[in-house]
């Protein structure tokens, strides 16, 4: 009898387990009642929620949802989803979440609502009576003082990965409905404490603060990305990411991601303590990716110094925003970045830039050196580009910090400069210096009535000028030696023989060290002038630049003294003016400053262009009255360089050692003439640099 009792007892069963969908229902209401209950039996309102029933039983509802859907398929909507739907239970614990009762009663609300969007493999965001309470939870997030911001972050990622899966949910699920949480989550705004200079950006501070409520998302998001637990920041970083990635879905939204955006990198900046910053650490900062501040130990950061925290923390929302621009649609990048150059570029860093204080001016000027080196989108480019280049007070301060009372500013101003040269864009060439080339009228025309550059150079010096003959200490000892009259005729592009002899004999014999140290000629430079140029060649590719140099003017060629009224006064342009000024000074710069002036010069001689070749690597062309080149000036310096050193005892023995020191050779140095002689090793080794480029470069053009 009792192995029948068994028997029986297995049948019933199994008969009950054919039958899941009314335990299932009635085990989900009896959950649901238990919950429910609770409120009506209890008399402890003090009682926090992990001590009671409640975590179980939500548990348990989730479950047999997800079995529930298993067993159901995705096409079919089970009784229990139902009866959620129908009784608005989500509502319910929504308001419950809201009341904080029993306390702590919000976080298993965001666990239950995170889970249940999660796991349930049917879509139900677009359900109304799933998306209403899902949009006052989110009214509920990111308020201040929270104890439940991990749960508030898986609670929005979850919710922006299903809008990413179906971008139309982005209006429902945005719909205002709270306007009180609303208006208690603070606004992110840009406050300028530490700021030592006394701007206000207003116009972009209105905008930041004209928050509406439909931007709910977005501000409890950003709220969560000041978290101080690395795990929230990363997932409101995530949700930020898809959002901005969505196509063409809520434009309101995506301005107001973009206002913020851009608020938030004007806000770190102004939080950055100029007074405490080293330029020299900000200009090299390294590239810091936005996700690797997530992966850092708590002992790097409780070792960090504040200042060392404040440029991490704006590199890395830098590099976010950049991030951004690169991955996000067209639209959205394009915007994003005109809302940075208004809130940032115009309202905080122009005002910077403009500002009395040395210090400012230095630090301004390195942090754009820094970003111009790390930017990588095109859109953030393109705006950085305008905002340097093309803004009246911007481009004029800029160049006209290159020849700075301080040696510091113009040192960072002029690898600001060489920065911009490296960067793919066409208008950093043509609005720094092409633009005052294209005419040409640096040329004598009646020295060029065939349209050549170099007419008449084996029988004509290319020196001829008042100028130059009413210098006592310009002698042909200085001069390359010409061409002879057999060799053949001239071509309307210069040879690399002539242009590699012009500059190396350009120095004087007396003042060469580097053989003395059994250093290389030129030819050591060839690799890095073929690197360089290869480098230059790859940015100009796409820039449809011309071969040969623009026929000139006809006004530029006539005869007689009539049609000369009519010509084009030359205009170097301020980027090229202040590089030849420095250059003319070399003598009695600092090294480093010399160093990186010398460089700019470099790289502009590298382009493929016709016409930089002509101004800057010809040292046959003829040129107007009051005009100069590269080598002109040149010529002039190393006249100038025989009058310093008839002043410098033993030069020889100094200029070794000088090198030695430099090299790394030779630890002691004196201080006397010690600019002079530094000068003199920079100006023997841009002369082999110079020839080095011609050498690689002018071959190339003939062909």
């Amino acid at each position: 009898m009792e192995a029948f009792s068994k028997l029986g007892t297995l049948l019933m069963n199994a008969l009950e387990t054919r039958q899941p969908t009314v335990d299932l229902l009635q085990s989900f209401v009896d959950n649901w009642k238990s919950i429910t209950n609770y409120y009506i039996v209890t008399t402890d309102d003090q009682r926090p929620v992990k001590q009671t029933d409640i975590p179980w039983h939500l548990r348990q509802m989730l479950d047999i949802l997800v079995y529930e859907e298993k067993q159901q398929g995705a096409e079919e909507t089970g009784v229990c989803l139902e009866y959620l739907l129908q009784h608005k239970l989500l509502e319910t614990l929504c308001t419950l979440g809201k009341a904080q009762f029993p306390p702590g009663m919000v976080q298993q609300v965001l666990l239950f609502f995170w889970k249940l969007l999660s796991q349930m493999s049917r879509p139900l965001l677009h359900l109304v009576n799933v998306y209403r309470p899902v949009q006052k939870l989110i009214g509920l997030c990111g308020l201040p003082g929270s104890d439940t911001e991990k749960e508030e972050a898986q609670f929005l990622l979850v919710v922006c990965s299903c809008v990413k899966q179906e971008p139309s949910l982005l209006r429902s699920v945005l719909e205002p409905v709270d306007q009180t949480a609303a208006a208690a989550r603070p606004r992110p705004s840009a406050s300028p404490a530490n700021h030592t200079s006394e701007t206000s950006p207003q116009s972009s501070q209105s905008q930041c603060s004209a928050v509406q409520p439909e931007s709910a998302l977005l501000s409890a998001l950003f709220q969560l990305t000041r978290s101080q637990r690395s795990s929230v920041c990363l997932k409101a970083f995530e949700s930020l990411l898809l959002l901005a990635c969505l196509q063409g879905e809520l434009q309101s939204l995506q301005l107001q991601l973009a206002v913020l955006l851009a608020g938030r990198l004007q806000e770190l900046h102004l939080l950055l303590p100029l007074e405490c910053l080293e330029a020299g650490q900000l200009q090299s900062w390294p590239a810091t990716p936005w996700s690797s501040q997530f992966s850092r130990c708590g002992a790097d950061l409780s070792t960090e110094a504040p200042a060392q925290g404040h440029m991490t923390r704006f590199f890395s929302w830098f590099d976010f925003l950049d991030h951004l621009m690169t991955e996000a649609p067209e639209v959205f990048a394009l915007q994003l970045a005109q809302c940075v150059h208004q809130a940032w570029l115009l309202d905080v860093v122009l005002s910077q830039l403009q500002d009395t204080c040395e210090q400012v001016l230095l630090l301004s000027t390195t942090v754009l050196c820094a970003v111009v080196r790390l930017v990588r989108s095109s859109c953030f480019l393109d705006q950085l580009i305008h905002f340097l280049l093309k803004t009246p007070p911007t481009a004029e301060l800029l160049l006209e910090r290159c020849n700075h009372i301080s040696d510091q500013i113009s040192l960072v101003s002029l690898s600001l400069l060489d920065e911009l040269l490296q960067k793919p864009h066409e208008d950093v060439v043509q609005v720094l210096v092409l633009r005052h080339l294209d005419s040409r009228s640096y040329l004598d025309g009646h020295a060029h009535l065939d349209g050549h550059a170099h007419l008449d150079r084996h029988t004509e010096s290319p020196y001829d000028s008042d100028g130059l003959e009413e210098d006592p200490f310009f002698s042909d000892s200085l001069l390359p030696t010409p061409p002879s009259s057999s060799s053949a005729p001239p071509l309307p592009l210069l040879g690399s023989a002539d242009a590699v002899n012009s500059f190396l004999c350009l120095v004087p014999v007396q003042v060469r060290s580097a053989q003395l140290l059994q250093e290389g000629g030129y030819e050591s430079y060839i690799h890095d002038a073929h690197s360089l140029v290869t480098q230059c060649q790859s940015l100009s590719a796409s820039w449809e630049w011309p071969v040969t140099p623009p026929p000139l003017p006809a006004s530029s060629t006539a005869e007689g003294e009539g049609e000369e009224g009519d010509r084009e006064e030359f205009s170097e342009g301020p980027l090229l003016r202040v590089l030849l000024d420095r250059l003319g000074r070399v003598l009695e710069q600092p090294y480093e400053l010399n160093l990186q002036l010398t460089a700019v010069l470099s790289r502009l001689s590298a382009f493929s262009h016709p016409l930089l070749h002509e101004y800057l690597l010809d040292p046959y062309i003829h040129l107007s009255p009051c005009c100069r080149s590269l080598f002109s000036v040149l010529v002039r310096l190393m006249a100038d360089l025989v009058q310093r050193i008839q002043q410098v005892p033993n030069l020889t023995d100094k200029l070794v050692k000088a090198r030695r020191h430099l090299l790394g050779l030779d630890q002691s140095t004196g201080t006397e003439h010690l600019t002079l002689l530094r000068g003199i090793i920079v100006l023997e080794e841009f002369c082999k640099e110079l020839a080095a480029i011609a050498f690689v470069t002018l071959p190339l053009e003939q062909q």
